[in-house]
């Protein structure tokens, strides 16, 4: 499967989050749960955007149907939910994505809502975060679940629960293994596999393990990349 390159977006600042979008990148996560984006950040956010050059996804606090249905309805082409640890978690999530007969996600006129019902509806990206001993558990069924579009793992949270060391989780390729199993779950379900890595080598090790969806920045990662860049073409005289 296709490696799909994004960039997790923390700084709540909306401006940076819409330049984000335009700097190659497959896909942007702009965190609600652990990040600074607020319901007004968010709101601030999708209002900068023109064109859409990549799609742009929201991890919301918690598995709540109106943090979703906000998400969604302020712009986001989909939402990342954490902590669902059984199919009838990662059924919920789901039904809060999408609008009747589907789901139960309510009709608001913000910005990331249709005009009317008229209106052909765009199918939201709904992924649940594996990151519980308890999911990894209920892998296939989670995965399984109607609607989902992926299982997106959330590394180091994954390793707290299950008392590994985070590159022990990451290299570890031997079948049963918690990282290859949530692979296969994906690929028998027909849906990718997605993770949060924020380094090159985290990146390469998640890549290696069959991760499509990779987190491979973060937004102040890419800062600080971009102001080494800048100041390594200073010559020594000007340095």
């Amino acid at each position: 499967m296709t490696t799909k390159p994004g960039v997790w977006v923390t700084l709540g600042e909306p401006r940076t989050a819409a330049e984000l979008e335009h700097a190659g990148f497959d896909w942007l996560g702009l965190d609600a749960q652990h990040g600074h984006f607020d319901d007004r950040a968010l709101r601030d956010s999708f209002a900068l955007r023109r064109d859409r050059e990549a799609t742009v996804l929201v991890r919301v606090a918690a598995n709540d149907p109106t943090l979703i249905g906000r998400a969604l309805d302020a712009g986001a082409d989909g939402v990342i939910v954490p902590l669902v640890d059984t199919a009838e978690h990662a059924e919920s999530a789901v039904a809060a994505a999408h609008y009747p007969p589907r789901g139960r996600r309510s009709w608001g006129p913000l910005p990331g809502t249709p005009a009317g019902s008229g209106t052909v509806v765009p199918v939201p990206f709904c992924a649940v975060m594996v990151e519980t001993a308890l999911a990894v558990e209920n892998l296939d069924a989670i995965a399984a679940t109607p609607g989902l579009d992926m299982l997106f793992v959330g590394p180091f949270d994954l390793s707290l629960a299950l008392g590994l060391d985070v590159d022990d989780l990451l290299s570890d390729r031997s079948e049963h293994a918690p990282l290859p199993t949530i692979v296969r779950a994906c690929r028998t379900a027909g849906i990718p596999a997605g993770a949060y890595a924020g380094s090159p080598d985290r990146t390469r090790a998640l890549q290696e393990q069959g991760f499509a969806w990779i987190a491979v920045a973060t937004d102040t990662g890419v800062l600080h990349q971009g102001s080494a860049a800048a100041r390594a073409g200073l010559s020594a005289d000007d340095s």
